[in-house]
């Protein structure tokens, strides 16, 4: 669409408040290139025919910020665009929210939009006759919930320790109503199964009572056994189990006192947000502290694509209040890094009774320090891997990425993972599995998985976003038959693999190479990352999981733990549990030796050896 196409249809749009829609027009659907409010929509839509950038002869478009000559994105959106939508609203409010509802619902590509809205993890009890404990981002309305807690790792910790001292559940419903035996976990001496009637309701009851009243703060109801573990361990000369149980009870001893930080709240404020702002080239983050009753209670990070301009982070808070607290309930107050330039965003949050101020100093403006430091630690820079990642590969920030791999026994028991992280991180209710047909063949097998997963996306059957990036745990041959599926089903989503041996990264059609370490003759789809770079890393953690997923999915399938030490004479129920608790899987197990597994209570030197000539 040219200037003098924008000014005509610009002709027949509407003099009052309301939000317009540049679209592409495709086959099946219209494409949303860009969403604006106005108070004039005419007048506003027909500034796009000025070269020199109407958004600064009036109020700004959401998120452009756009004075002097119109920026290069917008000239680019402008000639893409095939069609102009507006609605019409009665005040300039709606419009705002309307605007904001719109960018959430759509993400146009040339709006400033709100990426993620990750928080901190929280634990909870769901609402079931045996209650099963997880970590969790978005809790089920009916269970029990604790946290948030700012740090996964002593929360995955304390879960494992509790289920380790009072047995609770871990598991899917479909994995625990489909059991006619324990799983692993029982085993393992995570559960006290109570699929198969191991334990009764009442019994079962009162434990998930004991860990409640540990997440209320009664810290020695679970102290007290790992004390106990630890001192037993080091009484009997189990030096690496007293170790990793003091681990354990020096993590949950200090959890509560951890929990969240106390501050105060200005004066009489009931509920008070801190947002502050980071810009740095394309990428931006807005950090977010929340303080109930005086008390940090919460605090999350937010990406946004950079917006343009000369005052982008005045652009950025503007983008951000209106989406992020279009379907949220306003604080009483707002302390914000820097002053929004939009001051229909103002005036809304004013109407609301929300005060907004920008603090300089004093306990408020340490509050926004603290915002900005959590800012600056999610954009840009050597702490920024998945940044890092998107400027290696020449895409948009993956900030999902699904990793694939397939595990399997000789063409028996095959079966694929599909693991996701954002933001780096693992996104544990994003992970996916499924049961391959048996055959001896890496490629088809794997070619079958990213075409089940393309065919859901494609078809609206999986509930995810779509990911930024695929990651292929294998080399040419495996990418190549992921790329196949990809082609086949029409999922176009960046895909590349990464090779074991060497650590190749492996793209299908060419990366050049940056890294001084891939100066030696490759070819041109291979590249070799610097062995210490933050993106090979984030693609290692990705594939590495994915490579645990599959391999446990596929243990669980064949059922080994059933046959290969069942099979043992001279082992037990008590033994095999004592087993793996000590080693950890089968494959550990295999691995040990005869010397360690004697170390095992249980076991003596006949047994041992038995065990070692078995696996």
């Amino acid at each position: 669409m040219d200037a003098s196409e924008v000014r005509a249809r610009a002709g027949d749009l509407p003099r009052e408040p309301g939000v317009y829609q540049f679209l592409e027009r495709g086959d099946d659907a219209d494409t949303v290139l860009y969403v604006g409010k106005a108070v004039d929509i005419r007048d506003r839509v027909r500034s796009y025919a000025d070269h020199r950038g109407g958004e600064a002869a009036s109020s700004r478009a959401n998120g452009e910020a756009v004075s002097g000559p119109r920026s290069d994105r917008i000239r680019k959106m402008v000639g893409r665009a095939d069609a102009i939508d507006t609605a019409v609203t009665d005040t300039e409010t709606q419009a705002l929210l309307l605007e904001a509802n719109l960018i959430k619902r759509h993400q146009p590509r040339y709006n400033v939009r709100l990426k993620d809205d990750k928080s901190y993890p929280l634990v909870q009890l769901t609402n079931h006759e045996y209650p099963r404990i997880e970590i969790t981002r978005d809790p089920d309305d009916a269970a029990t919930v604790f946290g948030p807690y700012t740090r996964k790792d002593e929360v995955e910790t304390v879960v494992k320790a509790i289920r380790e001292t009072y047995g609770l559940r871990g598991c899917s419903d479909h994995k625990f109503r489909n059991r006619d035996r324990p799983c692993l976990d029982h085993e393992m001496g995570l559960c006290s199964a109570p699929c198969v009637d191991a334990i009764g309701a009442e019994s079962y009851a009162e434990d998930v009572s004991s860990a409640i009243r540990f997440f209320e703060g009664e810290t020695g109801i679970l102290a007290d056994p790992l004390r106990r573990e630890m001192e037993q361990a080091a009484q009997a000369e189990e030096f690496e189990r007293a170790a990793n149980a003091r681990d354990r009870l020096e993590t949950v001893e200090a959890f509560h006192g951890e929990g969240g930080e106390a501050v105060s709240s200005p004066g009489s404020r009931r509920e008070l947000d801190v947002l502050a702002a980071v810009v740095e080239g394309g990428d931006a983050t807005v950090a977010r502290l929340h303080a109930d009753a005086g008390q940090l209670v919460d605090r999350s990070r937010h990406r946004l694509d950079a917006p343009e301009g000369e005052d982008r982070v005045a652009s950025l808070l503007s983008a951000f209040l209106t989406q992020y607290y279009a379907e949220r309930e306003l604080p009483d107050a707002i302390l914000l890094s820097e002053r929004p330039d939009d001051e229909d965003v103002l005036g809304w949050l004013e109407s609301a009774g929300v005060d907004v101020s920008v603090p300089g100093a004093g306990r408020e403006g340490k509050l926004v320090e603290l915002a900005l430091k959590n800012a600056r630690s999610g954009v840009g820079g050597a702490d920024d891997p998945v940044g890092a990642l998107g400027q290696a590969l020449d895409i948009p920030r993956p900030e999902r990425i699904e990793g694939f791999d397939v595990s399997h026994a000789q063409g028996k028991a095959v079966v694929g993972s599909d693991v996701c992280f954002v933001d780096g991180s693992a996104e544990n209710s994003d992970y996916r599995r499924k049961k391959l047909p048996e055959r001896n063949d890496d490629y088809a097998n794997m070619r079958e998985l990213v075409r089940w997963r393309a065919e859901r996306a494609v078809d609206g059957r999986d509930d995810r976003p779509d990911p930024d990036l695929l990651l292929i745990d294998g080399g040419e041959g495996q990418l190549g038959a992921a790329m196949d599926a990809l082609d086949e089903v029409g999922w176009e989503v960046p895909c590349i693999a990464l090779a074991k041996s060497e650590e190749l990264v492996v793209t299908p059609d060419g990366v050049a190479e940056r890294s001084s370490a891939a100066s030696q003759a490759s070819p041109d789809n291979v590249e070799r990352f610097d062995d210490d770079a933050s993106h090979l890393h984030l693609l290692q953690r990705v594939r590495d999981e994915a490579h645990r997923f599959a391999v446990q999915y596929h243990q669980s399938v064949r059922d080994e733990v059933a046959t290969a030490l069942d099979e043992v004479e001279g082992v037990g129920p008590e033994t095999r549990r004592r087993l793996l608790r000590r080693f950890g899987s089968i494959d550990a197990i295999r691995d040990a030796g005869e010397p360690a597994l004697l170390d095992v209570e249980g076991v003596g030197p006949t047994t041992a050896e038995r065990i070692d000539r078995r696996l």
